[in-house]
């Protein structure tokens, strides 16, 4: 893989990563209340729902940093996890807004792209 494929899988590695210690552990608090524009009711009221969301983030992150320590041999685990991202942010967007699709679909789309095309 080229060095700006891998430096994409790591970014949204790590975004995912990110998502994850939001959900699972920053829903109900004032961080993560401002980012998701929460009230403190809902945030208590779906604490659980969003836990469950960050673990995903975290398999996905998983996912995506296995296929990575695998070299070259990891890239269709990559592509399928990347794919995988790539699906969750076309739904998010849909479902939930518009902003979804750039923060978490786009950044996958660019580093399946540049798998693809770059090696």
């Amino acid at each position: 893989m080229s060095m700006v494929s891998t430096i994409l899988v790591i970014v949204v590695a790590a975004l995912h990563g990110y998502f994850l210690i939001l959900e699972m552990f920053l829903w109900d608090k004032p961080y993560g209340r401002k980012t998701f524009q929460l009230t403190p009711e809902f945030a208590t009221a779906s604490k659980a729902l969003a836990a469950n969301q960050g673990l995903y983030n975290g398999f996905l992150t998983a996912g995506l940093l296995w296929g990575l320590s695998l070299g070259s041999a990891g890239i269709a685990i990559i592509s399928f996890f990347l794919i995988c991202v790539i699906v969750a942010g076309v739904f998010g967007a849909a479902t939930v807004g518009r902003k979804i699709l750039y923060v978490q679909a786009l950044p996958a789309a660019l580093a399946l792209a540049a798998i693809w095309l770059l090696g």
